[in-house]
């Protein structure tokens, strides 16, 4: 079964990130694919590579880098939600001529239209937050 994920709450509001993360994780390993996870509202905050929780913490968006990258995940942050919410990546901020970037590895920028063509290509959509 093919599942698009979407996450509407920031990593320090609510356990629902982590929620998906562990369902994600759980999926794969009984042989189902997740193909995207969108990041939408405060769950922008995901992608944030400078996000620093405590080190007692759990280092939630280095293990969304992580997971992307070992099973080719696409994780996809609005970019309206991004733009509102301060989160630079390095086309934007070189547009409005300032440095930096804060997406972290494996995040991309993508719209609501690559969110579409995945409800559109998922057998199942799971929303969390």
């Amino acid at each position: 079964m093919r599942f698009a994920i979407q996450i509407n709450s920031s990593p320090n509001q609510s356990n629902s990130g982590y929620s998906a993360y562990r369902f994600i994780n759980a999926a794969i390993a009984q042989g189902h694919e997740v193909f995207r996870v969108f990041f939408y509202h405060e769950g922008i905050y995901h992608a944030f590579k400078h996000n620093t929780p405590p080190d007692d913490e759990l280092q939630l968006t280095a293990c969304w880098s992580k997971l992307a990258i070992s099973h080719r995940i696409d994780l996809l942050v609005c970019i309206s939600a991004a733009q509102r919410r301060g989160l630079l990546y390095a086309d934007e901020a070189e547009r409005q001529g300032k440095q930096g970037n804060d997406l972290a590895d494996g995040f991309r920028i993508g719209g609501l239209g690559q969110w579409l063509e995945a409800l559109i290509e998922a057998d199942r959509v799971i929303v969390f937050g």
